[in-house]
């Protein structure tokens, strides 16, 4: 195993500065910090990571975000679980902005170098990834730490092309369940205010919508369609694009997060909700019950899901786990319908 001493010496820097990487400390730029990153990644010292050498008893939690509430709430439920299994965890803001942020790619390197045993990785960025739906996307780097022998498990990443253990939400059941709520409430124009274009659950989201929708023979084109980025500003330049152009009178969105932004915006407009426009969300953040007026959405049964995430990964970290079944491990959660005061019967259908 490489000593800190070799990884300076190919790196070109000091002894210190390695530590400063590791430690996530400041005083190093950028670009020094991608250079030992990268030696990082190459030598002995991480492919496997200090946990397949020796027991830490540390596991990562890689969310994208913190400013959506769902993934704080991942984060809490994972940590909690992992403790009461005798863990601790390292946090990581995959998708955080701004000097010295570090992607998900970085992450991994850092914190196999600093000796995890393990990691789960929620919405890992390999869902981001623009493919048609139904196929698989290029399994990157994650093949690799795979081949290396690092244990992991994906929570809300499912990749057939990747034999990694995935626990999931039902995304397309969602949105069906979302929108036959709204067909059954008499909506005819049901939009779909979706997160970016290349994100899986989205595309997920929006197959079981159109499903839904060609039921009932109700139009399910793009023009019903509208993109944002997660977060309530997306939710809001989304449902601008569909009321300046097909008029729904219900829309579904991608997240809760983006669903406070269409009800910002509905109330800009001078619309009342759910008189002039329904909305449902989705993942019950706890704001969804504290809107005015509170919001319809898919409950995802976050500490289930976490517990089955951390409970797997655990699991093969087990040193008797050869002794029990192998192969890849799926287990899917159903999201429940909370039918609050967003969604009523169209004023007219």
């Amino acid at each position: 195993m490489s000593g800190l001493s070799e990884i300076a010496r190919a790196a070109g820097v000091s002894i210190s500065t390695v530590s400063r990487v590791l430690n996530r400390r400041a005083g190093v730029n950028d670009e020094t910090r991608q250079r030992v990153l990268a030696v990082l990644a190459e030598m002995p010292y991480t492919p496997r990571g200090l946990g397949a050498l020796q027991r830490t008893g540390v596991i990562g939690l890689l969310v994208p975000e913190l400013s959506n509430p769902v993934f704080p709430a991942f984060a809490e439920a994972l940590e909690v679980r992992a403790a009461r299994l005798g863990y601790s965890s390292l946090l990581c803001n995959t998708r955080a902005t701004g000097a010295g942020a570090m992607g998900e790619e970085e992450y991994v390197r850092m914190l196999l170098a600093r000796g995890v045993e393990g990691m789960v990785f929620v919405s890992p960025e390999i869902t981001n990834v623009e493919v048609p739906l139904g196929q698989a996307p290029r399994p990157s780097y994650y093949a690799k730490l795979l081949a290396d022998g690092v244990h992991m498990v994906f929570l809300n990443g499912a990749t057939p092309s990747l034999d990694v253990p995935d626990v999931t939400v039902d995304e397309q059941h969602a949105g069906y369940a979302a929108t036959r709520h709204l067909v059954e409430l008499g909506h005819r124009r049901i939009g779909f205010v979706s997160g970016p274009a290349r994100s899986l659950p989205s595309r997920l989201k929006r197959a079981g919508w159109a499903a839904a929708l060609e039921e009932d023979g109700l139009p399910a084109t793009s023009d019903f369609v509208a993109h944002g980025p997660f977060g309530p500003e997306g939710g809001a330049e989304a449902v601008s694009v569909l009321l300046d152009t097909v008029r729904p009178t219900a829309v579904i969105c991608s997240s809760d997060h983006m669903a406070i932004g269409v009800l910002r915006e509905a109330h800009r407009r001078g619309l009342t909700v759910p008189r002039d426009l329904s909305v449902v969300g989705f993942d019950d953040i706890p704001l969804a019950s504290y809107c005015s007026p509170s919001l319809t959405t898919l409950a995802q049964p976050i500490e289930e899901m976490a517990s089955a995430a951390v409970d797997e990964l655990v699991h093969r970290l087990d040193p008797d786990r050869r002794r029990r079944p192998a192969g890849n491990y799926t287990r899917v959660f159903r999201p429940r319908l909370v039918v609050r005061e967003s969604s009523a019967a169209p004023l007219l259908v």
